[in-house]
């Protein structure tokens, strides 16, 4: 068995345990290497204008925002944006903040048509330590794995 499917099952175990409907949920270091080894897959960062500018970006993402900014309204266009963006058929990893958006969308996705969507577990900042800051435990970030300011 390859690396890209071994991880694929992993994921998609994962959400047979939790019980989501989307395909499956990757760790951050997962999802990079599924990115890179999957051909013609998308990581979609669903994280604000406000996040990307402020906290980061990462290099090659789609980015379309799940809650506008500013305004910190959910993004109405978001299914049609990523329709133009990327192909129904396409791997598409969703990444936010922490893992919650990201959800969303991939379950939005599922049930628009989208064929294999994953959720990037901890997202690109992590969960939150003892003192309510992130960033310091899990997260796309604190993996190492490409981003800039």
């Amino acid at each position: 068995m390859g690396k890209l499917t071994e991880l694929l099952n992993l994921a998609q175990a994962r959400t047979r345990e939790i019980g989501l409907a989307y395909c499956g949920a990757l760790t951050p270091t997962e999802a990079y290497e599924v990115w890179q080894l999957a051909p013609g897959a998308k990581l979609v960062d669903v994280r604000t204008r406000a996040e990307w500018d402020w906290v980061g970006r990462i290099p090659g993402a789609i980015e379309i925002e799940w809650i506008t900014y500013p305004g910190n309204q959910t993004n109405n266009d978001f299914l049609a944006q990523l329709k133009r963006q990327v192909d129904c058929e396409a791997l598409v990893l969703f990444i936010c903040r922490s893992g919650v958006r990201s959800q969303k969308a991939a379950q939005l996705a599922i049930e628009a048509g989208y064929t294999e969507c994953y959720n990037v577990l901890e997202g690109f900042e992590g969960d939150i330590d003892a003192s309510g800051q992130r960033g310091k435990i899990g997260g796309w970030r604190k993996a190492g794995l490409p981003w800039k300011s």
